[in-house]
């Protein structure tokens, strides 16, 4: 079954990258010219995702602005032959594709904002992407996932072999090879300690799910020391099912939700910009010089 949706959700406060993210939602900070979760929503359109859902919370209308048409700034572009470029690219935002919205009232984690699109999602298969992931890849690494779901018909997750010692900040999975860079998931552990490290594989960014998804959602037990229901614990259930593989994704992922992520972002996307990733480099090679 081919894949049309997407949810994308956004609803983190940000803590991490404080104070830039008092005002402004850590997902509209720029990587160079464009929003981070711009770049999302591109990747997810790139894939054939038609139709998108983006969950927030309070002080985050600005997404909304982002993805609506801004017709007096439209209009003053549009009449100015030396601003066509930049008009045709900031109309296109709106047009990218039939992007939806919903509130988390509350902060209550992933599983619990991915029970705000169950109405969006239906009976049907779907896609995630994180709103703090941004994913640099020619192929866009969602769709990557999306060719392995409709080849086995099995939920997916997104994985990269991470340092060892990060492994602690992320999750650990047991897998067996299926064929080149796709496995089977046999077990999930969240945020393990040192000892319960099963491999350096971990889930970054990006999932399909099917829609049983949220009656697992229902069944799963909040975490004793958070209150909260980790997706991790409903896609463990996917996984005990044998229905759950892991794609080792192409692509360059970038952690906007901290600071040091940030930076590199924007300046390994700059490198390339089509604008100024010339002048960029040559600038890097000068300031390399005086450290």
């Amino acid at each position: 079954m081919k894949i049309t949706k997407a949810v994308i959700p956004a609803a983190g406060l940000g803590t991490r990258v404080l104070p830039a993210s008092k005002a402004v939602p850590k997902e509209m900070l720029n990587i160079v010219d464009k929003p981070a979760i711009q770049y999302i929503v591109e990747e997810a359109v790139a894939a054939g995702i038609t139709d998108i859902l983006i969950i927030t919370n309070r002080g985050k209308g600005v997404i909304e602005d982002h993805f609506d048409h801004a017709f007096e700034l439209e209009a003053n572009l549009k009449d100015n032959p030396s601003k066509a470029d930049i008009y045709s690219s900031v109309k296109s935002v709106a047009e990218l594709a039939n992007v939806y919205f919903v509130r988390q009232k509350e902060t209550k984690g992933l599983a619990h904002a991915l029970t705000k699109a169950k109405s969006f999602v239906g009976n049907e298969p779907f896609a995630v992407l994180y709103g703090d992931d941004v994913i640099v890849s020619e192929d866009p690494v969602i769709g990557q996932l999306c060719r392995a779901y409709e080849k086995y018909g099995c939920g997916c997750v997104g994985v990269k072999e991470v340092p060892r010692e990060d492994v602690p900040k992320y999750c650990s999975l047991d897998v067996t090879p299926l064929e080149e860079n796709i496995m089977q998931v046999h077990n999930i552990i969240e945020k393990p300690t040192p000892e319960e490290i099963i491999s350096c594989y971990s889930i970054l960014g990006r999932v399909i799910l099917p829609p049983e998804i949220f009656d697992l959602i229902e069944k799963t037990p909040p975490d004793k020391k958070s209150g909260e229901v980790y997706l991790t614990d409903s896609m463990v259930m996917l996984a005990k099912e044998g229905k759950l593989n892991a794609v080792d994704f192409n692509g360059i992922r970038y952690d906007m939700g901290n600071k040091l992520g940030i930076m590199k972002a924007n300046c390994e996307v700059a490198l390339n910009h089509p604008e100024i990733g010339k002048d960029f480099r040559e600038y890097l090679k000068e300031l390399a010089k005086t450290l």
